[in-house]
């Protein structure tokens, strides 16, 4: 016997093909296609044939490119450091502003908004099969001290338009399509990289360290989360898990803060894998003193352990072999601070990354026996040497990555594959749901920094086909 199919299952089989490779009216006035034939189809199936509800092609996705970037302009405004600088720390009143001007930008593309006990910002589109794992894209809004008005922000400005550009295509989702801004993906305000994203991923021991955790002017993370607004009356954040499953596909635009794809002349990044990376905290206790009275050989300078150690953490990436072993002292300070007064205490801050984590991790362990050895023959005390995080890499989906492929070349716009050596919420999102990233070139690869760049011909091509990419995601 032949399976028996009723009317709406039957419809909910061919809808997507007829997306994918129905004929326009144009196309089928040009074929001499009999009225009699049409006519008859869209009374059996219930829906115009010259219309069908989910015929859109690649040619008719047009960016709004002047209102983008206006958008992008406007958003870099809401700083506390001077133009062209963007500086935006995690709840602070610049903070809480911007948030709210992407709401509103949420609420006039059409989609629905919610928030969760931290501020992670999520807008839908529902589907018209929105029981279905949704199919999510997004960033950050945060920015760390006089970095640019890009990193992240394309992520988030560019999602809404790539909403708005189906729209007005006229494609409608077959799955639910999910914006989501990420709160502080930046670690400046407590240090903890990706921490929306992070806690989204269901980790139980950063829902524990919250709790205790504490800024630099020792205000503590949930009485910064009350003064914008989040977790009121609540200390246990773990409602802010979110299932593995819960997404099909999340998809994360950025620019590359590299410089290839500028260089060779490519309009977009298709990424393969994101790199491995981990956080060391490293402190030092010497004696100090008096700068003049107190003579070179009886010394016991925790300044110079510093400095030691800094040097070391570059001599052990480069014996890696690799040039995808990284690593940087990004923080160095020194007590009291007086230049003439022998530093007494000194704390670093060190990042290193690889896309292998094991060899990532072996670097990690010479950093730690150098530091335990400076110690020693310093005479100074290694009070603390702390991994703040250890992260593994991620793979991105082979099936994203060939959405985004096919995505490209419908649309005709150069690609390659490449690997990020930055970290990003897409890391974390990788832990519940199938995960892939699309960059654009940014001016020099410059990143971080007020000089960061990418021109609305590139943010452009880049919201073209993630708008592309999530329309097919979605189908499926």
């Amino acid at each position: 016997m032949y399976p028996r199919f009723s009317l709406s299952q039957f419809l909910s089989r061919i809808l997507p093909l007829l997306f994918l490779f129905s004929p326009t009216s144009a196309q089928l006035a040009q074929n001499n296609e009999d009225p009699t034939t049409i006519n008859t189809m869209e009374e059996f199936s219930g829906y115009p044939i010259h219309e069908p509800p989910h015929s859109f092609f690649s040619n008719s996705l047009s960016v709004d490119a002047q209102t983008l970037q206006k958008q992008i302009g406007e958003l870099s405004t809401f700083s506390d450091s001077p133009a062209p600088s963007v500086t935006r720390i995690l709840y602070t009143d610049k903070d809480v502003l911007v948030r709210r001007y992407v709401k509103n930008l949420m609420g006039l593309a059409g989609l629905s908004v919610r928030e969760d006990a931290i501020g992670n910002i999520f807008g839908r589109w529902d589907g018209y099969e929105s029981e279905l794992g949704a199919v999510a894209t997004g960033s950050h809004i945060d920015a760390i001290p006089y970095s640019g008005k890009y990193d992240g922000v394309v992520g988030v400005l560019g999602a809404i338009e790539a909403i708005n550009v189906l729209k007005r295509s006229g494609f409608t989702p077959k799955r639910s399509l999910d914006i989501i801004l990420f709160t502080s993906e930046e670690p400046t305000r407590f240090g903890i990289s990706c921490l929306g994203s992070r806690l989204l991923a269901g980790s139980g021991a950063l829902e524990k360290a919250l709790k205790t955790t504490v800024d630099g002017q020792n205000i503590s993370f949930l009485d910064a989360a009350r003064s914008a607004g989040y977790a009121i009356g609540q200390d246990d954040l773990s409602n802010v898990f979110i299932k593995k499953g819960s997404y099909y596909a999340f998809v994360e635009l950025h620019i590359e803060q590299g410089s290839i794809l500028e260089e060779r002349g490519i309009s977009i990044g298709i990424v393969t894998a994101i790199a491995a990376p981990a956080s060391i905290k490293v402190d030092f206790e010497g004696n100090g003193g008096h700068a003049g009275a107190v003579l070179m050989p009886n010394r016991n300078d925790a300044g110079l352990a510093a400095a030691e150690l800094a040097l070391a953490v570059e001599k052990h990436v480069l014996e890696s072999g690799s040039i995808d072993t990284v690593g940087t002292v990004g923080i160095l300070d020194l007590h009291p601070g007086a230049i003439n007064s022998i530093p007494s205490k000194s704390h670093l801050e060190i990042d290193t990354r690889d896309i292998d984590e094991k060899r990532r991790n072996i670097v990690i362990e010479k950093i730690h026996q150098s530091a335990v050895t400076i110690a020693k023959n310093r005479g100074v005390e290694l009070s603390e040497f702390k991994i703040i995080n250890q992260d593994p890499p991620a793979q991105c989906d082979k099936s994203i990555i060939e959405a985004m492929e096919a995505a490209s070349k419908e649309l005709n716009i150069s690609h390659k594959s490449m690997i990020s050596r930055a970290y990003h919420d897409s890391l974390f999102m990788a832990r519940i749901s199938p995960m892939g990233m699309i960059f654009i070139p940014c001016y020099k690869g410059y990143s971080h920094k007020p000089e960061e760049f990418a021109s609305i011909e590139d943010i452009a091509n880049g919201v073209k086909l993630l708008a592309l990419t999530l329309a097919k995601l979605s189908l499926q």
